[in-house]
């Protein structure tokens, strides 16, 4: 008994070290650090000294932050080779049955990093930025395409408890000022539509952002351009705005500008209390919220794994959540020839990111709830065998109940936009940024502008508090 127990006591051991190995994931908290204070390079060579992480557990982690360190140095066709990579993986990701299993009993950080809904829609948005700058317009446009592509295959799979996040309006937008750069007028009508549409119908009420008006201007614009008279009128009348020719130009910038940093996960633990059941169901209810769980087990397992599951009354379960890493910069404006233009919000990450997980625990949390009322009563057929025997299952189940705290930490809390009509020649063009008059700041850049052309420019302010709990 001594040596059997001795045994089962070293597999606990193991699976506890092997759960606490430094991953990538793990030893990328040098990387968070140079990357949020700006250090971009120092970033990068510490992603350079990671190469054998693009190989393991969690090189999808790896392929997006490069993706977003060579995309913010310049180097946009580095950039998109590792965006590429991240979208090939993600879509090629198969379940390995070992790390299934390890998972299942140990900790699922164990298991390959899959990315949340949101993370592959922004591969997208990323990869449509570098395309621009490399000024291949038509490579931008198949991109901004997979993003609402990947939000119907996204919600298609899931057959109860869809997304809120079930379509993007700014990739609508994005597509509209993309067909705009290529003077195809009437599909930059269409798509700016479209993400009208979207921001009145979804997004105002669900992530609270509100139409730009940037893009009610981008509206009426490309209505008149494509003498669209009826749809004109009555989008003036809708927005309350009489369209005004603007004058001769000839060049647009539209510039993006990034805002702070995305939430972080976190873990929390939900305590649930068994009540009565209807028929052949385990009712469990949250303490802490409204939730009640309904699990019929008798359907999901034979006669010889029931025993013990009459004792169980109560389990824990450790649930990924996000902790908001709030912008220190509240507000941003372009002054050109002396004119200030506000900034407009056109994506908010973290409220998307938020959703997105709220609306997948609710769906597999009734799974999660079944695997650990089968470990519950496991350990007490267990106990009641041998204390030893239960005791050390018991702390096995304890030590391995975590949750995946892994995400993309690169992401911007926020992505904000402005277009700007400018002359042919050379521009000084400046990106103030305040935090609420405080940490001030005043970016140069120098535009050049060519006959009908359109320039687009970046910026990423990092500034950020630590996650909040």
């Amino acid at each position: 008994m001594i040596a059997t127990k001795n045994i089962v006591i070293s597999i606990v051991l193991t699976i506890f070290l092997f759960s606490s190995c430094a991953s990538y994931y793990h030893k990328s908290y040098q990387f968070q650090q140079q990357f949020s204070s700006g250090n971009i390079k120092e970033a990068q060579a510490f992603l350079i000294s990671q190469k054998k992480a693009a190989e393991k557990k969690d090189r999808l982690l790896f392929f997006l932050d490069r993706g977003v360190v060579e995309q913010m140095l310049g180097n946009y066709e580095a950039s998109n080779v590792y965006f590429e990579k991240a979208y090939l993986y993600n879509q090629d990701f198969r379940k390995n049955f070992k790390y299934d299993i390890i998972g299942s009993l140990a900790n699922p950080m164990l298991k390959p990093y899959k990315a949340e809904d949101h993370e592959v829609v922004l591969i997208h948005f990323y990869k449509v930025i570098n395309y621009i700058q490399l000024k291949d317009f038509d490579a931008a446009l198949v991109e901004v395409r997979r993003v609402n592509i990947s939000l119907n295959e996204l919600n298609d799979k899931y057959e109860d408890k869809k997304n809120r996040y079930k379509e993007d309006a700014f990739a609508h937008l994005l597509m509209g000022i993309i067909y705009e750069a290529k003077n195809d007028f009437n599909n930059a009508f269409i798509a700016y539509r479209n993400s009208l549409n979207v921001y009145q119908r979804l997004y105002s009420e669900v992530f609270h952002v509100t139409v730009p008006e940037q893009l009610k201007k981008d509206l009426l614009r490309t209505a008149a351009l494509n003498g669209f008279r009826k749809e004109l009128q009555q989008y003036e009348l809708e927005f309350g705005i009489k369209y005004e020719k603007e004058n001769s130009t000839d060049g647009e910038l539209v510039f993006f500008w990034l805002n702070g940093l995305s939430p972080v996960k976190g873990e929390f633990s939900m305590n649930l209390v068994r009540s009565e059941g209807t028929g052949d169901n385990l009712v469990f209810a949250n303490e802490s919220g409204p939730y009640n769980f309904p699990i019929n087990i008798t359907n999901q397992v034979n006669n010889s794994k029931q025993e013990g599951l009459a004792d169980v009354r109560f389990v824990r379960m450790a649930v990924p959540k996000y902790k908001a890493r709030k912008p220190l910069i509240s507000e941003a404006y372009l002054v050109v020839d002396g004119k200030k233009i506000n900034m407009e919000l056109a994506e908010d990450v973290e409220q998307i990111a938020f959703a997105g997980l709220e609306d997948r625990m609710l769906r597999e949390i009734g799974k999660s709830i079944t695997r650990l009322v089968l470990k519950q009563a496991a350990e007490i057929v267990a106990s009641n065998q041998n204390k030893d025997a239960g005791f050390v299952l018991s702390a096995l189940n304890s030590i391995t109940e975590k949750a995946d705290t892994r995400n993309w930490q690169s992401l911007p809390h926020s992505i904000y936009y402005q277009r700007v009509s400018l002359a042919t020649g050379n521009h000084d063009v400046n990106l103030v940024t305040n935090g609420n008059g405080i940490n001030k700041q005043t970016i140069d850049f120098q535009i050049g502008i060519n006959r009908s052309e359109t320039v687009f420019r970046t910026f990423h302010s990092l500034e950020s508090t630590p996650p909040l709990e």
